[in-house]
């Protein structure tokens, strides 16, 4: 567990310290409405996409998403560190089967 996301054992002790334990099925439809309002959030300041430019997310909104995508990963035993960097791996692989350069790459070439 040392590798582990700190954000993640954060989030843990958080919900350990206050006793806020629940399943993961809970905990999806936790991430699931936290993301609800997000959309809720950008259709609201763009005229529902009418003016694309006045997007306004709140920081304490991407914080909610955030901390149950967090509570979601400990509920299921997935280091989200980890699982980032899989996607990372994933979508660079994408990129360079394209043809297209991948971020941090100088040729584009692995």
């Amino acid at each position: 567990m040392d590798d582990q996301c700190n954000h993640q054992r954060r989030v843990a002790e958080f919900i350990a310290t206050h006793d806020l334990e629940t399943p993961p099925e809970f905990r999806l439809l936790d991430l699931t409405s936290e993301i609800g309002e997000l959309a809720k959030d950008a259709n609201t300041s763009t005229e529902y996409g009418s003016e694309p430019a006045a997007l306004e997310i709140a920081s304490d909104e991407i914080g909610d998403v955030l901390f149950a995508l967090l509570a979601l990963a400990e509920s299921v035993d997935v280091d989200a560190d980890a699982a980032l960097n899989e996607a990372l791996a994933k979508y660079e692989e994408r990129l360079a089967a394209d043809g297209v350069e991948s971020p941090g790459s100088e040729t584009g070439e692995e």
